[in-house]
């Protein structure tokens, strides 16, 4: 019989031999003039002196903090009073934190969907959204990417249920149709869930994210972010206009109730980070301007892009050989890129992400693009120019 060991021993055999044993990221670190393209910290704000300011100071003042679990957290405590002030800023009516994005979403789901409720997921949809409708142990069906008519079909078979989404797709940067999306959810009275993680700070006036800017607010059921991206912290966030439902997810959602609250000090940086996503709009300008100077100069140069507008950067690669030929000369020049094969990419696609944000200079995206320039005769698969 085989051992427990054994299997595994034969699974990272096969994986080994599926990836020809390199590694999924290059192994060189980023020197002193690197450029970063791996990162979402899309308005450039990880190192703002505000923000560290507040958090050496929560540091020096909260003489070791004890934790507590999140149930147990009273209506004035700073995680909860700064949850209401990020639903606030999204224009919704309720708000709470939880450890990570991943928390957010796999626990909302957890308690929203269930065996009755069935859940309609894009292809694409973040893995946490998945795994939450599976801890709900809800009927789940894929619908293709940003294909509305392929969701009717889907909930015409199987029902009103929960339609769970990104605004802002992290694999390729695509954009969901959220007003049509809005309309089909209520046709069918299906409740939907919207991920921001990719748009909160970036889109809207003042960062409010893509349904706000979109002016939806209050046609959206739930909205959840990671507050790891242009909001940079270590924390998730669910912004709802349901009475009631943020006292019931700490209580009845597994992530909450049997993870601690954040720390003090993470707290007082998401506080000041939020005060500078709503004061700064010119990081935004900035992002916008970045973005288009890199997909307009990448798409000159012969590259396919995928089709959007986001700082969210997808080159088209034809082969997972092209893809880290790309990435790994790109790091030769001290620029790093991530490449994406499946299952971080569908099946059948490859891709090269490059992640812009607002702290690239004019210098750093010429520098990005004369890489690009001579990369691309390299490439054995090249894109056409015309």
């Amino acid at each position: 019989m085989t051992s427990a060991h054994q299997r595994l021993g034969e699974r990272i055999r096969v994986f080994r031999g599926t990836r020809g044993g390199r590694r999924p990221a290059p192994a060189k670190a980023p020197g002193g003039r690197a450029i970063m393209l791996t990162c979402s910290d899309y308005l450039g704000l990880a190192e703002h002196p505000a923000i560290t300011e507040a958090m050496i100071a929560s540091l020096r003042a909260a003489d070791g903090a004890a934790q507590a679990a999140g149930l147990c957290l009273p209506d004035d405590h700073p995680q909860v009073v700064l949850g209401e002030d990020f639903a606030r800023h999204m224009g919704a009516a309720a708000g709470v934190l939880c450890s990570s994005g991943w928390a957010a979403n796999t626990g909302l789901l957890q308690v929203a969907a269930g065996p009755d409720v069935p859940v309609y997921l894009d292809v694409l949809a973040h893995m946490s959204l998945w795994e939450g409708a599976r801890a709900a142990g809800a009927e789940m069906a894929y619908f293709r990417h940003n294909d509305l008519g392929h969701l009717r079909r889907r909930i015409e078979v199987g029902g009103s249920g929960l339609i769970a989404v990104d605004a802002v797709y992290s694999t390729d940067g695509s954009v969901c149709p959220l007003p049509a999306l809005v309309e089909v959810a209520e046709e069918y009275d299906c409740m939907l869930v919207v991920d921001e993680s990719h748009s909160l700070g970036t889109h809207g006036v003042h960062g409010e994210g893509l349904v706000a800017a979109l002016g939806l607010t209050g046609r959206v059921d739930f909205r959840t972010a990671s507050l790891a991206k242009a909001v940079p912290g270590r924390a998730g966030l669910i912004a709802c206009d349901r009475p009631g439902f943020t006292d019931y997810f700490v209580h009845t959602a597994l992530p909450a109730v049997f993870s601690s609250t954040l720390l003090p000090h993470e707290v007082a940086g998401l506080a000041a980070a939020l005060r500078v996503v709503r004061k700064e709009d010119w990081r935004r300008d900035r992002l916008r301007a970045v973005t288009a100077r890199l997909r307009e100069g990448l798409t000159g140069l012969g590259y396919r892009l995928v089709e959007s507008g986001t700082q969210v950067i997808a080159l088209e690669t034809g082969s997972e050989a092209d893809a880290t030929l790309l990435r790994d000369a790109l790091v030769e020049r001290d620029i790093f890129s991530a490449a994406l094969f499946p299952p971080t990419a569908s099946v059948g696609r490859t891709l090269v992400r490059l992640s812009a944000h607002a702290a690239l200079t004019d210098d750093d995206v010429h520098r990005i693009l004369t890489a690009c320039e001579a990369l691309h005769p390299r490439l054995t698969t090249p894109t056409p120019t015309g």
